[in-house]
């Protein structure tokens, strides 16, 4: 399936029910009085994080959502049946933002989390509500309050432990591939991802982290070149970044140096608290090389980046140097366990 990211749906909550005109009819009761009921509450429209969707593709073929109306009131000062509540499954890592404003909504992290986008309206009031000593027989109601209508922009940004960084063929697919059972497409020419992928990790039983794996990275992605700038949201919620280098570029003039800091450029152009993030620093394609050599290679790419940061030479073809990547991941993962998930209240919206 192909991934979507984005995508825009309009939400309509139920009407509240109309109030109800009635009076009191029983045997040996000549001035009964008023008894119309209240109309009940529409339905409201609430997006909820669910587990195993990793795509906003369903919203491609519906795209409006709505509460039922609540039922009018009757006599014998019954309220109207309240309309059903809509539960909307997204996917887990979703922002809601509101179209017209602008206003982010809220941001569904955690499995379970909902979001109310549109509440219900109020019934309409009974003649009973409008009994007065003036007036003892009213033979008025209320109408019932519509339901709010919104329209909203959802865009979903992955939530993995781990995100994977480079120019187009550096090498991330077949990284993944090689410590997870992701299959990405794989080939000898650039941009070959063009969707993110996620990868579980296994290091053991009962530990593991999530790898993902977005387009390559090219000069001025950050104003909208090439394919990376609508994905490294995708990287924001990561712990961790796995900057991979090529040490044996097909091209004798490339310049693994400069390719390097055109990344962090970017990085740093799209947003700081992703330039910040802790990077580590990936040098790939090692089996290409005579092991001195390769040796050689690297520590000129450390001297050149003056690079502080952990350093690791692996072969994503091979799997030369995973085994001990992962388990540093992991180590680390483990020491720097994620925040919790702040609440996605917003306004008078709010998560439950």
């Amino acid at each position: 399936m192909k991934f979507v990211d984005e995508a825009k749906l309009k939400v309509q909550a139920g009407n509240g029910g109309r109030g109800c005109v009635s009076f009191r009819r029983e045997k040996f009761v000549p001035f009964g009085g008023p008894d119309g009921g209240d109309g009940g509450l529409g339905g409201s429209v609430y997006l909820k994080a669910v587990e195993g969707m990793n795509t906003l593709a369903d919203f491609r073929i519906s795209r409006t959502y709505k509460g039922q109306n609540g039922e009018s009131g009757s006599g014998n000062d019954c309220t109207g049946h309240g309309g059903d509540d809509t539960y909307v499954s997204i996917p887990i890592g979703t922002v809601v933002t509101d179209q017209d404003t602008g206003e982010t909504l809220g941001d569904l992290t955690v499995e379970g989390q909902t979001l109310l986008v549109a509440k219900g309206g109020k019934g309409g009031w009974g003649n009973t509500r409008f009994k007065s000593s003036t007036n003892r027989t009213p033979r008025k109601s209320g109408l019932g309050l519509p339901g709010e209508k919104r329209e909203l922009q959802l865009e979903l940004k992955l939530i993995a432990d781990v995100g994977l960084l480079g120019l187009p063929n550096a090498g991330k697919s077949t990284l993944i591939r090689a410590v997870s059972a992701a299959r990405p497409k794989v080939a000898d020419y650039p941009f070959t991802t063009l969707h993110p992928n996620l990868g579980v990790v296994s290091v053991g039983l009962g530990r593991s982290f999530v790898m993902a794996d977005i387009p390559g990275l090219i000069e001025g992605a950050a104003d909208g070149a090439g394919l990376g700038i609508r994905f490294l949201k995708h990287l924001q919620r990561t712990r961790v970044l796995l900057h991979l280098i090529d040490i044996a570029p097909p091209d004798p003039s490339a310049d693994p140096v400069a390719d390097a800091r055109t990344i962090v450029r970017e990085l740093k152009k799209f947003a700081a608290d992703l330039a910040a993030k802790e990077r580590w620093l990936l040098i790939n394609k090692i089996d290409l090389l005579e092991p001195k050599e390769a040796q050689r290679r690297a520590k000129e790419i450390v001297r050149r980046l003056r690079w502080k940061g952990p350093v690791m030479l692996i072969s994503g073809a091979t799997g030369e140097g995973t085994e001990e990547l992962k388990q540093a991941v992991m180590r680390y993962l483990e020491e720097h366990p994620r925040a919790p998930a702040k609440s996605a209240a917003v306004g008078h919206s709010y998560a439950q």
